[in-house]
């Protein structure tokens, strides 16, 4: 029994592995490197043009510019392409394929969200990487651990968007799933705002209603550590771990409700 058990369970792992690496072959070239070297000439651009307007602060500012855009470009990455994935294999017929082999639609969902996972985790360690290094070259003092910290929770936050984009990609066209994906990264970085306002507010229905809010969208805020990293400040450690679970855990509610809707859909 346990035997079965085991192969069954390596048997699913290696099927979900397989979708994930496929996943990740093939987008790995265009996405990556094409997006890296947007990011290179937005970061160049950022060295040259700052510190004409303002030498004081240019470095800063550069800071700023540079994790701006490692977000901007796998949040773009996670919208375009994690709300495409399901109905591109819809659209191609490919699934009618995958599913008449033994894949379950689960396997299949969380095999296309590690895949997309891997593609933004080797994008963002290139940003960064090019971050850092053109900061070196132009002798700019570079808090490297705050950096490093930061693009890691750039990841988290973008894994979870992508999980979203699945979501919403389980039930709708790709271009509906980006556009809902789109407002949903808006609407959790300004979840913890909408509390704040409701706790402002005098209302008790009006308390009740934003408390609600707060705890069914994602609070995205967990992941921002921009601002610490440019200023080179690192939160405690018990925060950083409560945030990271707090990530993951609604990530792999979402996937789960994913797997759900995508699991009664008529193909």
């Amino acid at each position: 029994m346990n035997n079965a058990f085991a192969t069954s369970v390596s048997h699913s792992l290696g099927r979900i592995t397989a979708i994930a690496l496929n996943l990740f072959k093939e987008t790995l070239r265009e996405q990556v490197f094409y997006l890296s070297l947007l990011y290179l000439g937005i970061l160049v651009a950022a060295l040259v043009a700052l510190p004409q307007f303002s030498f004081d602060s240019a470095d800063k500012m550069i800071l700023d510019v540079g994790m701006a855009g490692v977000e901007v470009i796998a949040l773009i990455t996670a919208v375009f392409v994690a709300g495409g994935l399901l109905n591109k294999e819809i659209d191609k017929r490919t699934i009618f394929i995958l599913i008449a082999k033994p894949l379950r639609r689960a396997e299949f969902v969380i095999g296309k969200h590690l895949g997309i996972s891997l593609i933004i985790a080797v994008l963002v360690a290139v940003m960064t990487l090019i971050f850092l290094t053109l900061l070196k070259i132009r002798s700019i003092e570079v808090p490297t651990l705050e950096v490093s910290l930061a693009s890691l929770f750039i990841f988290l936050q973008i894994m979870l968007v992508s999980a979203i984009a699945i979501l919403f990609g389980s039930f709708t066209s790709s271009l509906v799933a980006s556009l809902l994906t789109f407002a949903s990264y808006l609407v959790g970085n300004f979840s913890r705002d909408l509390l704040q306002l409701g706790e402002i507010s005098k209302s008790e229905a009006v308390q009740a209603v934003t408390r609600t809010l707060y705890v069914i969208l994602p609070d995205l805020s967990r992941a921002n550590l921009k601002n610490e990293a440019v200023y080179g400040v690192i939160p405690a450690t018990g925060e950083l771990l409560s945030n990271a679970v707090y990530i993951i855990s609604y990530a792999l509610l979402v996937l789960g409700l994913a797997i759900l809707i995508f699991g009664k859909r008529q193909l």
